[in-house]
């Protein structure tokens, strides 16, 4: 099958949609089928870009289509990367496109031009139309979905969400486009051998060895770091051993959360060593003893299932949609409380024995239910449903063994009016 997908760049620094898209193509092309990945050149991003691929497998598979970086006006309009969409199109002649996040012209183009060839499309949604991401910023997504951001959204053969969750919050937006629910996964050969325990001890001697809790994400105000400063200065006051190690490239909240610190005095326990890739994230990953993500909002997080695939028991906010941390006993959800937060990681420190049997609990479920050839097997079904549509085009591509989507949290009640699923 010949699959393209399209995102706006591939630079890491700006969380988790670059990696996603990259791996869902590399496991499609592990698996037989033809893909491209098409992106815009983001200056100053090489570097880490060839980082995050190095240890990606299969991106050698990929046929990877880098656009010139765009002027202020390209940005808005995407006239010539339409273009350049519409050239690569009618070359390659593709038999579905998989669109990753929402508010970015390069992607209105490409659904605008595969409208024109009747090809069917996916938008990764990346819990970006949820009550709460559509509240920043309110006035700009609201002229947006006016000014034809809606319509492509409708016009998508589906809307690729990550959970149920997400696929109840997009319901009041009544977009008639169906929902798909599709997870993220891990290549467990990407993390495997995990590096011990003790090599992020001996890079950062600054910890002197003490044990440490990890959030490993943008410093963004979404991502709940005064909810963290507040609760580690409640860790730090009951367990006077553990340190807090912030990892992720700063996207405006770094001055904010060293302030709280600060005035905390917990400023020689905090250690902010910026943004992590490639084994040096994964040595983070296993040396630490505690995994907390305090999000306000999260779609499905890669930086929790890539935690409980390295076997690190975690923390993490009810508003990251993963229930099954807490009912594989891989961890605690708990809500968006600083008492709560901290109470649930002292837990996890005061016994080793159940923050072992936790991390175990966590690579279980990985392995059982979230790895990217399981997520591409199943975003390749949903193009071949949409691809019935058209007629029997599709009778030919079938991919091996396809598995149909499958939710990740219990459906809640639904509404008058649900979002229709696929599945």
């Amino acid at each position: 099958m010949v699959i393209v997908h399209v995102i706006r760049s591939l630079d890491p620094a700006e969380g988790g949609p670059p990696m996603i898209a990259c791996r869902i193509a590399a496991a499609q092309a592990s698996l037989g089928h033809d893909v491209h990945l098409v992106h815009y050149q983001v200056p100053g991003s090489s570097e880490r870009v060839q980082t995050m691929l190095a240890s990606l497998p299969h991106h050698q598979r990929i046929h990877f289509h880098a656009l010139p970086s765009p002027s202020m006006i390209e940005r808005l309009l995407a006239r010539n990367t339409r273009s350049a969409l519409a050239d690569l199109l009618d070359r390659i002649r593709p038999q579905a496109l998989h669109l990753h996040n929402v508010w970015d012209p390069i992607l209105r183009a490409a659904a605008a031009e595969a409208v024109r060839r009747q090809i069917p499309y996916l938008i990764l949604l990346n819990g970006m139309l949820d009550p709460w991401s559509l509240s920043q910023k309110p006035w700009k997504k609201r002229l947006a979905l006016v000014l034809g951001y809606r319509t492509m959204l409708n016009r998508a053969a589906a809307l690729h969400t990550g959970n149920t969750d997400e696929t109840q919050l997009i319901a009041p937006l009544g977009l008639t486009a169906p929902a798909v629910i599709i997870p993220n996964g891990v290549f467990i050969e990407e993390i495997e051998p995990l590096p011990p325990s003790t090599s992020f001890h001996a890079q950062h001697p600054e910890l002197d060895g003490r044990p440490f809790v990890l959030f490993l994400s943008r410093l963004h105000y979404k991502k709940g770091l005064d909810y963290l400063a507040d609760a580690f200065a409640i860790v730090a006051h009951d367990n006077s051993e553990v340190r807090l190690v912030v990892a992720g490239p700063d996207d405006g909240a770094r001055a904010d959360f060293e302030q709280r610190i600060a005035q905390a005095g917990l400023a020689p326990r905090v250690h902010i060593v910026g943004p992590l890739y490639g084994p040096a994230k994964l040595a983070a990953l296993t040396g630490s003893a505690c995994f907390c993500l305090p999000s306000r909002q999260e779609g499905f997080s890669v930086a929790i299932t890539e935690a409980l695939a390295c076997r690190v028991p975690v923390v993490v906010s009810e508003q990251c949609h993963f229930p099954e941390v807490a009912t594989a006993g891989a961890g605690f959800v708990v809500k968006l409380d600083p008492h709560e937060i901290a109470s649930a990681v002292l837990r996890v420190l005061a016994d080793a024995h159940r923050a072992t049997q936790m991390g175990h609990a966590g690579r279980s479920l990985v392995e059982s239910r979230y790895t990217w050839p399981r997520v591409a097997e199943q975003c390749v079904a949903a193009y071949q449903r949409a691809l019935s549509h058209y007629g029997p085009a599709a009778a030919s591509t079938s991919p091996p063994n396809p598995q149909p989507p499958s939710g990740r949290s219990p459906a809640a009640a639904p509404g008058p009016n649900p979002p229709r699923t696929w599945g």
